[in-house]
């Protein structure tokens, strides 16, 4: 298994077990899962959430790249 794929399970077992909607410590502006124990940043939630959606760069992608590529003008290809 790819070092990615276990640390996205893993993460997806994480929020499984996280209770939403999350408690807020207002003195250090951290939220805190009863359920589970996690104590994070907003920022530090949202990253989570990113690396768990966040799609793998594909084929279909590379070829989408080629074309807007090939697609542009001369001038455009010499600046990029």
């Amino acid at each position: 298994m790819h070092e990615d794929d276990r640390n996205r399970d893993e993460l997806n077992k994480l929020l499984d077990e996280v209770d939403v909607p999350m408690k807020m410590d207002t003195r250090t502006k951290h939220f805190i899962c009863k359920r589970c124990g996690l104590y994070a940043t907003r920022e530090q939630v949202g990253d989570i959430k990113a690396k768990i959606n966040r799609r793998e760069y594909t084929k279909e992608d590379r070829h989408y790249d080629y074309q807007q590529w090939w697609t542009k003008s001369k001038k455009d290809k010499q600046e990029a």
